[in-house]
């Protein structure tokens, strides 16, 4: 027998929230930072992508700040995801236009799969807040070892964005869908 039309609608409406509800609640995650300027004294965005993922109960069990050289930052990913306490990692810098931003390259060499939705949702976040501007960055993200790869401009506005309207609420779905 065949779903009507309403059934299936209440059927596909209420999957994201079931999903959500047995998804885990405390992630484990590592943060890297990619900057050829900033020290961890003055790495306030990866300091706020942290005290973020402890304010929503997660955990982060790695921080590293890299120069943003693509055999360094492709190694640093290799070496996270050869861990197997980590399930997300999130990098912030390097995403840009400039001849020294190479974050981008460094980690699409090593998407399995990609999110294509989180760069077009971060582009048009961002085209609301800062306008057309929001053209130059190549925020990406995807699945590398059975995790989720976020990478992010290292902008502390470009941060909040990404973190408090795309990662914080659907962390726990994605690494929850991955644990399938």
């Amino acid at each position: 027998m065949h779903e009507s039309r309403e059934e299936h609608s209440a059927t596909e409406s209420t999957a994201p929230a079931e999903h959500k509800a047995r998804a885990p609640v405390s992630i484990c995650c590592g943060v890297i930072t990619c900057s050829d300027t900033r020290t961890p004294e003055t790495d306030t965005s990866g300091q706020l992508i942290q005290r973020l993922l402890h304010d929503q109960g997660h955990r982060v069990a790695a921080y590293h700040l890299v120069k943003d050289e693509p055999f360094h930052v492709r190694q640093l990913l290799e070496h996270l995801g050869a861990d197997a306490t980590i399930q997300a990692v999130i990098l912030n810098g390097g995403t840009g236009i400039s001849r020294r931003d190479t974050t981008f390259e460094a980690v699409d060499a090593l998407l399995e799969k990609r999110l294509d939705g989180f760069g077009e949702l971060f582009r048009f976040l961002s085209f609301q807040e800062i306008g057309s501007a929001a053209i130059l960055s190549r925020a990406t993200a995807g699945l590398y070892c059975g995790k989720i790869i976020f990478s992010v401009p290292g902008s502390r506005g470009a941060v909040r964005l990404a973190m408090e309207r795309l990662i914080l609420p659907e962390l726990p779905h994605i690494v929850g869908e991955l644990s399938k």
